[in-house]
């Protein structure tokens, strides 16, 4: 019986975490969906719209072209079914500092190809970070318990993905894992396979795109991007085009400072991540409160920001060092705060109609004007 309850409490807790995950999987179906329409004469054994990809990830994905780029490319290989049949459809090391999205486009590719953000198989190695954790990624060794179940971490069903889509699996924070388990993944990136230690069970990789991140390097990374930042180097010819070599350079040297050279050489690609620019603030404010607003559908609300309020928490939540993180934490201080609080206070008959919140800015404090279907306003 404590087994069978067990079984009830875990179905119980998954129908909670996908009524909370609703609204954001209302609008994915429609990205899934869209998918089916997609149709080419090339005879290939995946189904998915590269274009329709491409354009959630230059909508959702802010101040990283190149990468965005570069993962479009990779799917445009897949798509064509021309990858290596005997590896991984690609494999894919996203380098850079914390905050500027690495973990993010993986996500929104999920969303785009699957409808669901959640729809990887996600390790994160932080966890991992003792020799003996090497077992849950290829399995207990055989005389030890659990042996003859040949049990992982790892979920075949998001590694294979589902027909006519490759599955996506994550490596997270790769740096931080022992050196026995990055070795434990050679296999996988050689040959697509990993056979559990015991030899009960195997794993293919061979239907899936895998991708790691890393913050290697990341303080090397920051101060050439303040270099160039400096106005003498933007004036130089060829500026930005050097920075990549250069950003690329100390990538690669921290790689093969923490890694063995036979695991950095078999990654089909190592991409350097931007720091958030100054630039790009506002398009995430804009990005984070677009979220927020489908959180708030249910209660028949939205929120639009006045410029005093969008410029505050662009000023005060820029911070290169911890990236769209931190500017995050300044939405929810200066927006879902006062906007929860607000909404508690207000009494059931005024949530009927949909309703638009503007947030401003009033000597430090955030004010709200109502604006009903009628454009009147009140506060």
């Amino acid at each position: 019986m404590p087994f069978l309850n067990d079984m009830l409490a875990d179905t119980e807790r998954r129908k909670r975490d996908a009524d909370a995950l609703k609204t954001e999987t209302l609008a994915e179906d429609d990205v899934v969906s869209a998918h089916r329409v997609a149709a080419t004469g090339l005879d290939s054994r995946f189904r998915f719209d590269v274009d329709l990809i491409a354009d959630h990830l230059r909508r959702e994905i802010i101040g990283q072209p190149h990468a965005v780029e570069s993962i479009i490319d990779m799917l445009r290989i897949v798509r064509a079914d021309i990858a290596d049949p005997r590896r991984p459809l690609y494999t894919s090391l996203l380098l850079g500092p914390t905050g500027v999205g690495k973990t993010e486009i993986v996500r929104v590719l999920a969303r785009s190809i699957h409808g669901d953000a959640d729809a990887l198989c996600r390790v994160d190695m932080n966890t991992l970070s003792q020799e003996h954790y090497a077992a849950a990624i290829s399995g207990a060794p055989p005389g030890y318990v659990g042996s003859k179940e040949g049990r992982t971490i790892l979920d075949q069903s998001k590694i294979e993905g589902s027909i006519g889509k490759p599955g996506i699996v994550l490596f997270d924070e790769l740096e931080k894992a022992s050196p026995e388990v990055v070795l434990s993944l050679l296999n996988i990136f050689d040959n697509g396979i990993l056979t559990t230690a015991s030899g009960e069970r195997t794993y293919s990789f061979r239907n899936a795109i895998i991708f790691m991140t890393s913050n290697l390097g990341a303080e090397q990374l920051r101060r050439e991007a303040e270099t160039q930042h400096s106005v003498w180097h933007r004036l130089r010819p060829g500026g930005a085009k050097n920075h990549r070599a250069r950003a690329e350079e100390i990538a690669q040297k921290a790689l093969l400072a923490r890694f063995p050279p036979e695991f950095v050489n078999r990654i089909d690609h190592v991409e350097v991540f931007d720091w958030i620019d100054q630039s790009d603030v506002q398009t995430l404010v804009g990005l984070e409160l677009d979220k927020l607003n489908r959180r708030l559908a249910k209660h028949m609300c939205k929120v639009e920001l006045a410029p005093s309020l969008r410029n505050h928490i662009g000023r005060v939540g820029f911070d290169r060092q911890f990236g769209a993180r931190s500017l995050r934490r300044a939405v929810r201080k200066f927006v879902e705060i006062p906007v929860a609080r607000h909404l508690l206070n207000q009494p059931s008959t005024a949530l009927v109609d949909r309703r638009t919140y503007i947030a401003e800015l009033r000597q430090g404090e955030v004010w709200f004007r109502i604006e009903d279907l009628t454009g009147q306003g009140s506060e």
